[in-house]
């Protein structure tokens, strides 16, 4: 059967693909999150709110409700997942000026997202200062048990690490058809986060910053429909 099939015939794991991470047994989560059982704690990457009013500044027309849109995506991974905590590793907002740009709408479904849980907001290059209309605690990056949570991943070795900010993304070809989806990224000692965000790009797991993050081999779990999908990096392609 080939991926292309699987996709459309097999069910979805009950809880997500599980991955282990330095001894940490981690969820992935079909819409681009992760979860950590033993913490209650959902962490998601990147979600660039308020990037096309960003644009729209800049004399860049685009449609003004990807906020809108990756916040009705995040709402509904809380509402399955019912964390203690989320978690976002950093570019949570577009820009230093994104928080004051929120409209009333967004603010709401923040609020509904936060009522009940804890906040923690990891600085990013996008987002490095503490932003007073997000509420929650801000935080440079978050050691927690073996694992550490940071916007950027770090060179060399990092057990235990799990970043966002490249936005990785995998290429397949299946019975002549192009496929480029959103991905996590792991070789099983790190962890890259897709990007949430609904205007956010993607880079390839086979591009030379992201692949130099392995010392051996690592794999693609491709966001699917329903489930994600591990592909060794090797059987994916490049961009053209």
């Amino acid at each position: 059967m080939s991926w292309a099939e699987a996709e459309t015939t097999e069910e979805a794991p009950p809880e997500g693909e599980a991955i282990e991470l330095a001894g940490a047994r981690l969820l992935l989560d079909a819409a681009g999150a992760l979860f950590w059982p033993a913490q209650d704690m959902l962490i998601v990457a990147d979600l660039h709110l308020e990037k096309g009013s960003a644009f729209a500044v800049r004399g860049i027309p685009l449609p003004p409700y990807d906020s809108r849109a990756t916040l009705a995506l995040l709402a509904g991974i809380v509402a399955r997942r019912r964390p203690r905590v989320v978690l976002f590793l950093g570019d949570s907002l577009h820009d230093r000026g994104a928080g004051v740009r929120l409209g009333d709408v967004e603010r709401g479904m923040l609020a509904d997202i936060s009522r009940g849980r804890d906040m923690v907001w990891v600085a990013g290059n996008h987002d490095p200062d503490p932003v007073p209309q997000l509420g929650g605690m801000h935080l440079p990056e978050l050691r927690l048990g073996p694992l550490t949570f940071r916007h950027e991943p770090t060179g060399g070795d990092a057990q235990g690490e799990v970043a966002g900010h490249f936005h990785p993304v995998a290429r397949l070809v299946r019975r002549g058809r192009g496929i480029r989806r959103r991905c996590f990224a792991s070789d099983g000692r790190r962890l890259v986060m897709p990007a949430l965000g609904a205007y956010a790009g993607g880079l390839n797991i086979r591009d030379a910053a992201l692949a130099g993050l392995f010392a051996g081999p690592y794999a693609a779990h491709l966001i699917g429909a329903t489930r994600t999908y591990r592909i060794a990096h090797h059987a994916c392609l490049p961009d053209r």
